[in-house]
C-alpha cells in the first residue's frame, strides 16, 4: 500500500493525484470523509467494485454511497426533485448520504432492487478534491474492521489493510461516526440510519 499523510485543511494536490491515478487504473484507496475513513473505487470500475464487496465482506446487494464534488453534477447519477434539491442544497456539503432514485449513468451492479442510490458530499477537502480530480463519482464505505466496528486511526488501519488496499490518504485520527442516511426518493424525508448530522429537520 503507498501510504500519504495530508493536510487536512490544504491538501497537497500530488498526492491526491497520486490516488486518482490509481481510481482511474481500476485500484482501491482509503481516504478521510467528513465522518470516518471511507474505502472507495472508481464507479465505473467493476473489478474494483467487487474487489471492494470482498475487502467489505459484504453481499453485493448493499447499498454503497457515492462521493460527489458538489450539487452540480448529480443529475447525472440520480433524479432529483424539487424537494430533493432543497433538502441537499441545505445540508450539503454534510455528514449525510441522500438516498435518490438512480439514473441510467449508474452502473447495474450498484442499483438496488429500488433502483435508488445513496449520493454523499462530504464537509472535507480531500475527499471532495479526490471526486472532483477523478471527474466522477467515488465508490464509498465506512472502513471497518471484519467484526463491522468502526475503525478510526490511521496506523491501524493500515496496518490492517495494508495488502488488500492499494493506497491510503491519510488525515490523522477521525473521531465522527457514520453519515446519517435519508431516503428523499419519494417526495418526503425518511430516516434510515442517524449517525453525525442533526437529523431533527426531518423529524
Amino acid at each position: 500500500m503507498e501510504y500519504y499523510e495530508l493536510h487536512p485543511d490544504n491538501p497537497q494536490l500530488r498526492y491526491i493525484n497520486k490516488a486518482v491515478e490509481v481510481l482511474r487504473n481500476g485500484g482501491v484507496i482509503i481516504y478521510p470523509t467528513d465522518t470516518i475513513y471511507g474505502i472507495g473505487c472508481d464507479i465505473f470500475n467493476r473489478e474494483a467494485i467487487e474487489r471492494v464487496y470482498w475487502i467489505k465482506n459484504e453481499s453485493t446487494t448493499k447499498l454503497f454511497s457515492f462521493i460527489c464534488p458538489d450539487l452540480k453534477n448529480i443529475s447525472k447519477y440520480a433524479k432529483v426533485s424539487d424537494f430533493a434539491y432543497r433538502s441537499m442544497k441545505k445540508l450539503l456539503p454534510g455528514p449525510y448520504t441522500f438516498v435518490l432514485p438512480a439514473a441510467k449513468e449508474v452502473p447495474k451492479k450498484l442499483l438496488t432492487k429500488r433502483k435508488t442510490v445513496g449520493i454523499r458530499i462530504p464537509n472535507n477537502q480531500i475527499a471532495l478534491t479526490l471526486a472532483k480530480e477523478l471527474g466522477n463519482p467515488i465508490l464509498s464505505t465506512s472502513v471497518t474492521n471484519r467484526k463491522g466496528e468502526v475503525l478510526y486511526d490511521p496506523i491501524e488501519i493500515k496496518t490492517i489493510f495494508n495488502i488488500q488496499v492499494d493506497l491510503m490518504l491519510a488525515a490523522g485520527a477521525l473521531e465522527g461516526e457514520p453519515s446519517s442516511v435519508v431516503d428523499i426518493s419519494d417526495g418526503e424525508a425518511v430516516v434510515l440510519r442517524e449517525g453525525a448530522g442533526d437529523i431533527s429537520i426531518f423529524e
